[in-house]
């Protein structure tokens, strides 16, 4: 009888052994907030259908933006159903815990926050947002989510390692301890690595073409061009760490993306009012067709552009800027349509001062900025200025 009991715990430890090695015990395997944000940043299972996770629609090979085809080209993201569409164009989450929190400064202004119009004040806040979106990841409610995070044993024994040994009490708990785990990995230097050709150049360890240094003239103007009217020199260090924004919003006239709207189901002419959805702001109507500036690290691998993706080419982009100052017929003309830019989706409240502060630009001029504009580009991402 003892050896037969022996036997059998024997048997049982082996078991046990080979369950943990096989991941199915729960060990704690991740054991800091940025290697279980990691983790969850990548798991699909996370979605209502099991198809879709953060790095789905910000993709680490990708400069973290949605790189998919989904049946109009790059500018909206396609939802974990398969077939939902989204009405905007996806961030990257390259260099997004740099956004400060949402808040209004000194002047009044509305400054920072995550999403096109700042609805997330934080980064927590913005990881919280497409589990819960049914045209995203599609779960139901934030129980829902903890059950999945629940279903693995991994997860149960990293989060109570993590967060404390009482963090599956309470659903909204877990959650909230889901977000910041996203978020703390967000914060890490694979998002923020500040080593393109523009910080090297800065730390003599490379030279501009002739091209390239025409652009960051040109970009750093006062005289001849808007960039740094909004894209300012920010950062921890002035030059160096520069974001190229300054978190602040402005409508600019951008014109309805009709080739969005004619598959996602939202209606022609339906006006996307940015800044004036934001449940934060107290005078919609004065922030009517404003959207956040956008950090330009990253600008030249992460088309298409303009919070709804109108616009394919950094190019025209540059382009559409000019069209404000130049009186040129041809400066009037998107190069992608060859006919006349569409009018502004929202007529009111255009940044009229700061889109006319600049000189018209010739194809040289805009030429060289669009070569500065590539220098912004991440180490790992250069390969991607190829395609």
């Amino acid at each position: 009888m003892t050896i037969k009991l022996l036997f059998n715990s024997v048997l049982v430890a082996a078991i046990s052994l080979s369950l943990s090695s096989a991941g199915f015990a729960g060990e704690e395997r991740y054991k800091t907030p940025e290697a279980l944000g990691e983790a969850l940043f990548n798991d699909a299972s996370l979605s209502k259908n099991g198809t879709e996770a953060c790095a789905t629609c910000h993709m680490p090979g990708m400069g973290f933006r949605d790189g998919r085809d989904s049946t109009v080209g790059l500018a909206v993201a396609l939802g974990d159903d398969g077939k939902s569409l989204g009405d905007r164009n996806v961030p990257s989450a390259a260099y997004a815990h740099l956004s400060p929190p949402f808040h209004k400064d000194a002047e009044g202004k509305y400054v920072g926050g995550q999403f096109w119009d700042g609805r997330a004040s934080t980064l927590e806040d913005q990881a919280g947002g497409p589990p819960l979106n049914p045209i995203e990841m599609g779960m139901p409610d934030k129980a829902a989510v903890a059950k999945r995070i629940e279903e693995n044993p991994d997860y149960v024994a990293s989060f109570k390692g993590v967060f404390g040994k009482d963090i599956f009490t309470q659903p909204d708990e877990t959650y909230a301890a889901m977000t910041k785990a996203i978020a703390a990995y967000e914060r890490t230097e694979e998002f923020s690595p500040f080593d393109s050709k523009y910080d090297r150049y800065l730390r003599g360890e490379v030279k501009f073409t002739d091209q390239e240094e025409l652009g960051r003239v040109l970009f750093f103007s006062h005289q001849f061009t808007n960039c740094n009217q909004c894209h300012e020199v920010q950062g921890p260090s002035g030059f160096e760490h520069a974001l190229f924004t300054n978190h602040k919003y402005f409508n600019i006239g951008v014109p309805e993306n009709t080739s969005v709207r004619m598959v996602n189901g939202t209606a022609k002419g339906t006006i996307d009012t940015g800044l004036a959805q934001n449940p934060m702001v107290d005078d919609p109507a004065a922030e009517r067709g404003k959207f956040k500036v956008p950090s330009l690290r990253n600008v030249a691998v992460t088309g298409p552009y303009m919070h709804n993706g109108v616009f394919k080419d950094l190019r025209t982009v540059v382009k559409f800027y000019n069209k404000y100052n130049s009186k040129a017929p041809s400066a009037q003309i998107n190069p992608e349509t060859g006919k006349p830019w569409g009018p502004p989706e929202v007529a009111e409240n255009i940044a009229t001062k700061e889109l006319t502060a600049g000189s018209a630009l010739n194809d040289k001029r805009i030429d060289a900025i669009v070569a500065f504009l590539k220098t912004l580009t991440d180490k790992r991402y250069e390969p991607l200025l190829d395609k």
